[in-house]
């Protein structure tokens, strides 16, 4: 049976409308899974009966999380927030945790991971974490521009199989302190947390770069998304 996956959606300040990159979709389509956007809202009992539907979630990338989830004051470098979509992914999260739902956080969803396990997030990278390797690339994002080392005996490891790998990078935050039951999946060459799994649940795993992006072309992208479809069929 083809698991159904839900995807949290993106919202466009501007154009006050949600949105979805297509590639979120067609991965998981590819990978045999069913995937449908989840409705822009912080309505728990909406939420709740979705989450009975699904299988697994996919944390999506977006805005940057608000400081005040890390119990930090929002720097003039930090972006625009959204509070819906914090409070909306934070609460899947906690029920996919709490009911062993598959979990894959991609950017602001491993950052989101973080936050919620009390970890907290470099604000603005070029600000806070000076370095020469590149994180916030130019498109198209579908190529490699740094590397990350998999650590060992991680759920990384597991599904890829390898030590390194070449990723994409498109995020000016990052995790800086990381969130209690987190273990690292991933550093990049310049010392960032770019991975965290949590080995207590089915299948919880946030990467830093883009797989969406990378899928068509990647064979290690279309592991992590295999390796999640499949943990939703079980």
């Amino acid at each position: 049976m083809n698991p159904i996956i839900g995807i949290c959606p993106l919202y466009d300040d501007e154009k006050q409308s949600v949105w979805m990159l297509p590639q979120y979709q067609t991965m998981l389509e590819k990978e045999g899974a069913c995937p449908f956007i989840l409705p822009y809202t912080e309505d728990q009992k909406v939420l709740e009966k979705l989450l009975k539907l699904c299988d697994g979630i996919l944390l999506t990338g977006g805005h940057d999380i608000d400081p005040a989830l890390y119990h930090e004051d929002k720097s003039s470098k930090c972006g625009e927030i959204n509070h819906i979509r914090d409070h909306m992914d934070l609460y899947l999260l906690k029920r996919a945790i709490e009911l062993d739902k598959s979990v894959l956080g991609i950017c602001r969803g491993v950052q989101l991971m973080n936050v919620y396990y009390g970890g907290t997030l470099y604000q603005d990278l070029p600000s806070e974490h000076k370095s020469n390797t590149e994180h916030h690339m130019h498109s198209p994002y579908d190529r490699a521009v740094h590397e990350v080392s998999i650590s060992d005996k991680s759920l990384l490891e597991t599904i890829l199989g390898k030590d390194k790998i070449q990723v994409n990078s498109y995020h000016h935050q990052a995790i800086k302190a990381l969130g209690a039951e987190l273990k690292i999946a991933a550093i990049s060459e310049d010392n960032l947390i770019e991975a965290v799994f949590s080995d207590k649940h089915k299948f919880l795993l946030g990467v830093q770069w883009h797989p969406e992006f990378l899928y068509d072309v990647d064979e290690n992208s279309k592991r992590i998304v295999k390796a999640f479809v499949q943990s939703c069929k079980s």
